[in-house]
């Protein structure tokens, strides 16, 4: 993302992310309410870096948000609260496969191929680590790109990917990742399982959230 006014900050990253995510995650309630966006932005699972957004803050975020079209503000019948939605189909003419791995990259950092697939299972379901890399081509290749791929760092057998909306990847982020020394196998595994256990993590999360969610309405 080259264009100065497509560069997000690291706030408006995160919030779009929550939103993306949530919509397939607890369609129930979605759109989100102020409240619910900043309990999913300050989650301490499936999140990195792990945030600590006021309510403030978030609203700001969100209405910088709706000024560059990628949130719209929902008033529903009957509600109390407005509601938050993003539209990053629309902006960028994405499909749900793509949303999940753009989300995925948003909310968790630098990841493999499959990491991701691992990762986005209960956003979209994809058969094979190469479907992943299909979308994560198309991704690269749009104008202006919205993802790149980054080369393989020492001692690591898979390239990791990352998303461009806040601007291009520092050289920083090139360093291999932990347990990259373990060897190809061991390494990838020890990644798998990482990532079902920050699946599992963020499923009790959205329970938590639903049930939250439900409490509310009976109080």
């Amino acid at each position: 993302m080259t264009n100065d006014e497509t560069v997000l900050d690291p706030h408006e990253i995160r919030v779009l992310a929550v939103l993306a995510e949530k919509e397939a995650l607890t369609s129930d309630n979605y759109p989100m309410s102020l409240n619910a966006i900043v309990n999913g932005c300050n989650q301490v699972s499936s999140r990195d870096p792990i945030m600590q957004l006021t309510d403030e803050l978030a609203q700001d975020t969100l209405q910088r948000l709706i000024e560059k079209k990628l949130v719209s503000a929902v008033s529903q019948a009957g509600a109390r609260v407005v509601k938050y939605e993003h539209r990053m189909r629309i902006k960028w003419t994405l499909e749900q496969d793509k949303v999940a791995v753009l989300a995925i990259l948003m909310l968790r950092g630098l990841q493999t191929a499959g990491e991701i697939r691992t990762r986005t299972g209960r956003l979209f379901e994809f058969k094979t680590v190469q479907e992943v890399e299909t979308v994560l081509q198309f991704l690269i290749d749009k104008y202006p790109p919205l993802v790149a791929r980054l080369e393989r760092a020492p001692g690591t057998k898979e390239s990791r990917y990352g998303q461009l909306l806040g601007g291009e990847i520092s050289a920083t982020y090139e360093a291999p990742s932990s347990g990259a020394g373990l060897g190809g196998g061991g390494a990838s595994r020890i990644g798998q399982l990482e990532g079902e256990v920050a699946a599992l993590r963020g499923e009790l999360e959205d329970l938590k959230a639903q049930f939250e969610a439900f409490r509310q309405q009976f109080q």
